[in-house]
């Protein structure tokens, strides 16, 4: 498990997200996106907590939360950048777009600039097809994009943070 230690407020809304979801059949997927929704990420030292109110293994909660590329385990920087990597981004350019944005930041897929101010992930279809290839940043969709577009949004944002 990672050194990272939970402040009171963040042990309070586990808790609170457990007491919620604990009864219900089928809760673990639930209370993970309750979580993630208000801590930004499922913290592994929750998982205990997790799996003991569900009856789980420790080893089950981790299972979940490293499966579905929805969740993280690390605290995300103040911006997320998702690149899409489904067929008809990868088909218009999307790799090289990838590649591009990881030298431009500094980072891989699932790590954060070393300012905090954005963390980088794959994710697998926008929906967003017909304007391949297509990112997300933070809730925004973004289509066609090339690396001078990429460049000036990681320049807004950065100036925004």
């Amino acid at each position: 498990m990672e050194d990272f230690v939970l402040n009171p407020q963040d042990y309070k809304i586990i808790n609170q997200h457990i007491l919620q979801y604990q009864s219900m059949p089928g809760a673990l997927l639930p209370l993970l996106h309750s979580i993630q929704d208000d801590l930004g990420f499922v913290p592994e030292i929750a998982y205990p907590l997790i799996s003991s109110a569900l009856s789980l293994s420790v080893a089950e909660v981790h299972g979940v939360v490293t499966f579905y590329h929805h969740f993280r385990s690390n605290k995300p920087g103040r911006h997320i950048l998702q690149v899409c990597r489904a067929e008809s981004c990868q088909a218009m350019g999307s790799e090289i777009l990838e590649l591009h944005i990881k030298k431009h930041l500094g980072i891989d897929f699932h790590e954060t600039t070393s300012d905090g101010a954005i963390t980088l992930e794959p994710i697998y279809c926008l929906g967003n097809c017909a304007c391949s290839p297509s990112v997300m940043i933070d809730e925004e969709v973004y289509g066609r994009v090339d690396s001078k577009k990429i460049d000036q949004l990681i320049s807004d944002l950065k100036r925004a943070s």
